[in-house]
């Protein structure tokens, strides 16, 4: 038996912001906003919801799909990065109103390569047998941590929530490797502050998102190849056996680069930043819930994560829904 993901689900905000609201914001227009990043609008999330009203929003769309998937569960992981609270983990927030109050629960900060980081926690807990089926989750509102006068940060964050259930499938399906990786010296270049003593040395622009866009580019084109790479590596397989691959969603000229280099058509690679812009740890699961439809039985699929830390993740497996 494999582990594999067998329910997913995944919500965004009814507010939808298009690029021309930006207009009356900061210098800046659609058209320099498509070209640059590929955005065309994301959504933000009303004042009353949070990443565990999200999270529990993206576990009921999972339910209509999958009426049983919750059947089991006995782990929660959710990445964020704008948890609701230091604690409660906003996973235990999460699992009290989707009816696992029992279930282990906790949260995992790694920005926008959170989801794989989750993911990759929870196959090694299944694969352990400290735990035999996961809840795993990735939300967020971004638009929270934005200064609304940056153009290099305002425009690129949207919100949402993705949740996918992880558990045992028939071999030779489900997860072929993991890759969880680290530059920490990187971690000037993108980061959320939320005390001034945490990166001594650094502007502290309060708890706003800060980025050098550039260096985060050149982090970005590198690392996606090569975890890609790696990963399959592991699994004992090349570019060549890859049918889709699911990135984090951040900048369609970071992907495009970063497809060059692995010499993979873009016809086989999720695309969703242009309508929900970059929701962090959420996108991955949100990029794969908008893929369903693509994703044939048996297909080899990775799923990669970059951002913030610096940090990446990267997931290989074999798909089959159960």
């Amino acid at each position: 038996m494999g582990i594999g993901i067998t329910a997913v689900g995944g919500y965004v905000p009814e507010r939808v912001m298009p690029n021309a609201e930006f207009e009356a914001l900061l210098e800046t227009n659609d058209e320099w906003i498509v070209a640059r990043t590929g955005i065309r609008e994301r959504r933000i999330a009303a004042p009353e919801e949070t990443a565990s009203s999200m999270g529990v929003q993206a576990v009921r769309d999972l339910l209509k799909r999958s009426p049983k998937a919750l059947e089991g569960v006995d782990l929660i992981v959710c990445a964020t990065s704008t948890a609701d609270a230091t604690f409660p983990s906003t996973a235990a927030l999460i699992g009290l109103q989707v009816g696992l109050p029992s279930s282990a629960a906790f949260d995992i900060s790694a920005a926008c390569a959170g989801f794989g980081h989750a993911l990759g926690v929870a196959y090694g807990l299944l694969l352990s047998g400290v735990h035999q089926k996961a809840l795993v989750m990735g939300s967020e509102t971004m638009s929270r941590t934005l200064d609304w006068t940056d153009r290099s940060t305002a425009i690129l964050f949207g919100d949402g929530a993705g949740a996918v259930v992880l558990e045992r499938v028939p071999d030779p399906y489900g997860i072929l490797g993991v890759t969880l990786g680290g530059d920490s010296s990187g971690g000037h270049s993108l980061y959320l502050m939320n005390d001034a003593d945490v990166l001594p040395g650094l502007e502290h622009p309060g708890p706003k998102l800060t980025q050098n866009g550039r260096e985060v580019f050149k982090f970005a084109v590198r690392i996606v190849p090569s975890a890609t790479l790696e990963v399959l590596g592991k699994a004992g397989l090349g570019i060549e056996n890859l049918d889709f691959l699911i990135p984090h969603q951040a900048n369609v000229r970071i992907l495009e680069s970063a497809c060059e280099r692995l010499n993979f058509p873009m016809s086989k690679v999720a695309l969703t930043l242009d309508k929900y812009g970059n929701t962090s740890a959420a996108s991955i699961p949100l990029a794969l819930k908008d893929s369903l439809e693509h994703l044939k039985d048996g297909d080899v699929v990775v799923l990669v994560g970059f951002g913030g830390g610096l940090a990446w993740s990267a997931v290989a497996l074999r798909w089959k829904m159960l």
